[in-house]
């Protein structure tokens, strides 16, 4: 699929520098079903099983990478093809309301189109070489709506 950057629109277009803190990558603490993950991407590899012993084994992870790393030898979850874009949608909800700060920074990107630009050909959560679907930009656009609507009213 040949992703449109934006359509005209201004745009991020990858998750690095001064926008290293939309990255799943970023340090910031994610509570989710009863455990504390590093970051997003922790938890995010963490609900590839259902298995809770598993799971706090991606809270140990010494980095996001280590817990990708992880991520990649467990064996995933029966469902993990239907559910990851939820489970990527509630961590990175999580990620932005409970670090108050970073919600902040997502709002202040206004209608900017997020764009999770990348080199490593992952044209789900992303786009490489102008291809790709950028799930991960859409669930950022759509948790900072969510967080925009929320906000306004409390």
């Amino acid at each position: 699929m040949k992703y449109t950057f934006g359509e005209g629109r201004e745009c991020i277009d990858k998750f690095d520098g001064d926008y290293r803190w939309l990255s799943n990558f970023w340090t910031a603490p994610v509570e989710f079903q009863g455990l504390v993950y590093p970051t997003s991407e922790h938890a995010f590899q963490a609900m590839k099983t259902q298995d809770y012993d598993t799971r706090r084994l991606f809270v140990i992870c010494k980095t996001p990478g280590d817990a990708k790393c992880l991520g990649k030898k467990i064996t995933l979850r029966s469902d993990w093809f239907e559910v990851r874009a939820m489970y990527m949608y509630l961590v990175v909800k999580l990620k932005f309301s409970q670090n108050f700060e970073l919600g902040e920074k997502l709002l202040a990107t206004g209608d900017t189109v997020l764009i999770e630009g990348n080199r490593w050909n992952d044209a789900f959560w992303g786009v490489c070489e102008g291809e790709g679907s950028n799930m991960l930009g859409h669930v950022l656009m759509a948790v900072r709506s969510e967080l925009r609507y929320s906000r306004r009213y409390y």
